[in-house]
């Protein structure tokens, strides 16, 4: 069982009840289709488990392979400087087929950022920092693709799908989860 080797700090994104009982957290890469399939389940899981979940997303852009990943954060990082983290991570996602630096800027007015501030954020790469440190507490936790999820720290070695992962959650709300599905 692969365990995540860097708790849930105040430098992460965090959706839901902070002191929630039930900690899901992702590695992802915006231009992964993996990722872009598994944001809609995360999203019904968000749903189904409100009460007792939080959401935590951390960066692990796949430059490699995704060459427009790293933008991607770093406009979703951009965004959280100034106030709309989440709101970006769902813009990108929702319109993933069409990522572009040309569509995150679109995306940035959409949501009534400073165009300005965002842009400047992004072309001289202020998040980059911040990027690579969620991408080495990855590393250090033992992934190596995206996305990779953890349930209370234990690695969900199964596949995004929304049956299996509600049933982990379950098992971690009762206290029986330690890896799975």
């Amino acid at each position: 069982m692969t365990r995540l080797r860097a708790g849930v700090t105040n430098d992460d994104h965090v959706r839901g009840i902070p002191s929630a009982a039930i900690t899901l957290l992702e590695y992802g890469d915006y231009e992964c289709p993996f990722c872009g399939e598994a944001f809609w389940v995360l999203r019904q899981i968000e749903e189904r488990f409100a009460k007792d979940l939080r959401f935590v997303f951390r960066n692990f852009p796949l430059t490699e392979i995704h060459p427009l990943a790293m933008v991607g954060a770093e406009a979703a990082e951009a965004a959280d400087a100034q106030g709309k983290f989440w709101e970006m991570h769902d813009a990108i996602y929702e319109n993933q087929q069409a990522l572009s630096p040309e569509m995150l800027v679109a995306l940035a007015d959409r949501l009534a950022l400073d165009v300005d501030r965002f842009e400047e954020d992004v072309d001289s790469h202020r998040f980059a920092g911040k990027i690579h440190r969620d991408f080495m507490t990855g590393v250090r936790s033992g992934v190596n693709g995206t996305p990779t999820l953890f349930i209370n720290g234990y690695r969900f070695d199964g596949p995004v799908d929304f049956t299996l992962l509600s049933r982990a959650i379950e098992e971690a709300r009762a206290g029986e989860y330690v890896a799975g599905p």
